[in-house]
């Protein structure tokens, strides 16, 4: 591809490119790019939304460029506030310690280790603060040319001012930690969701500061969640984790609106969306959790979760591969349910219960009765099954 052509390519279906002529510069140059792309351990999943951007970064990787993979081990545990209407929990360290140990492995699914940089950005922002501090006159120096003013542009903290929702004084730092892991990594271009245009901005202005060349940045569209409302989220319990099992991933893909699965192809996808148009939306339903299963799992998993799908949903069959739980007294069903886990919690189980999403021999169970030993199919939901023997 030419210049033009590449530009084409990589800023297809961007939402924002700042700027489109330093990119092009960039890319004109010959050099090997740097292309940044941080992602915060608050939970130990990625899932599509992360793949949106995920699949841009390999995109760059093709062409021969180095992604810069930044697990934020230090600014999870500071919350970040994009596109939140309300003060973020802070996690300790522990927790997000593990939750990191998940995020370069899953990342891999996609990209390529060997074009890939991992790095943690307790590397550099742990020494403005350890004891004794002796990075924290760098901090300084950065902070005193960080104005309040500045910001408080951003959308989210004008909104919750105006709804007199608290901000922390850890959020409004944080646009200044992620922006500084521009500088400690030398990024020649950030990715992003469009809700951290503000922080990758920020990338750039703290460049500038430490004479960088400041980095190109595009962001991305966020993908909506499988209830079509809100942008994916583990928090919102809307989304499609890599590591779900085939079956569920599938499930979950068949779940979403015609109108949702036309935009995970566009965003998920390098499909020609006008001949997927031309399809059954069933059929096309069915290729889009096929292709998107097959990426994460492999054709054969692919097929087999397909063929799950059809046998228990399309033919209302049980499936054959039950996993066995042998219930050996008599307890409350939530009790059950937890044990045999297929709920998480008793409070989880008991609202499982009360929503009417478990079933014992395909009859609904709307109170928490007492279970008594016997074989039979338990089901929560649509996708989730134990065979259940005394």
């Amino acid at each position: 591809m030419n210049n033009d052509e590449t530009i084409k390519e990589l800023t297809r279906g961007a939402v924002d490119v700042v700027s489109r002529e330093d990119l092009a510069k960039k890319l004109s140059s010959g050099k090997k790019l740097r292309i940044k792309f941080g992602v915060d351990p608050t939970s130990r999943d990625l899932h599509l939304g992360h793949g949106v951007v995920l699949d841009k970064l390999r995109k760059f990787q093709d062409l021969g460029h180095t992604a810069v993979l930044i697990i934020g081990d230090f600014t999870a545990q500071v919350g970040d506030p994009s596109g939140k209407d309300s003060t973020r929990p802070v996690l300790d360290h522990d927790t997000v310690a593990a939750n990191a140990k998940t995020y370069t492995e899953q990342a891999f699914k996609i990209l390529d280790p060997d074009k890939t940089e991992i790095r943690f950005n307790t590397e550099w922002l742990k020494p403005f603060f350890a004891s004794p501090a002796s990075g924290i006159s760098d901090f300084i120096n950065i902070a005193k040319n960080v104005t309040i003013s500045r910001l408080l542009e951003r959308e989210d903290f004008r909104a919750r001012m105006k709804a007199e929702s608290p901000i922390s004084l850890l959020e409004i730092l944080y646009p200044v930690l992620q922006g500084y892991d521009s500088v400690a990594v030398k990024s020649d271009v950030e990715l992003g969701g469009q809700d951290q245009i503000f922080n990758l901005l920020m990338g750039r202005d703290l460049q500038k500061l430490h004479a960088q060349e400041p980095q190109a940045v595009l962001t991305m569209p966020l993908l909506v969640g499988t209830d079509g409302e809100k942008k994916m989220s583990k928090s919102y319990g809307n989304y499609v984790a890599f590591n779900d099992h085939p079956n569920d991933m599938f499930g979950k893909l068949m779940s979403v609106s015609d109108a949702l699965m036309y935009s995970y192809y566009e965003l998920l996808t390098s499909e020609d969306l006008a001949a997927v148009k031309a399809e059954h939306p069933m059929e096309a339903k069915k290729k889009l959790a096929g292709l998107i299963t097959a990426r994460y799992h492999g054709a054969e998993q692919a097929q087999a979760a397909r063929a799950h799908f059809e046998q228990v949903f399309s033919r209302k069959e049980l499936p054959e591969d039950m996993e066995i739980f042998r219930a050996e007294k008599p307890g409350k069903l939530s009790y059950l349910l937890v044990a045999a886990g297929l709920a998480k919690g008793m409070n989880e189980a008991r609202r499982l219960i009360a929503q009417g999403a478990v079933r014992l021999d395909g009859e609904k169970v709307s109170d928490d009765i007492v279970f008594e030993p016997k074989n039979c199919v338990l089901q929560v939901g649509r996708r989730q099954f134990r065979k259940i023997e005394k």
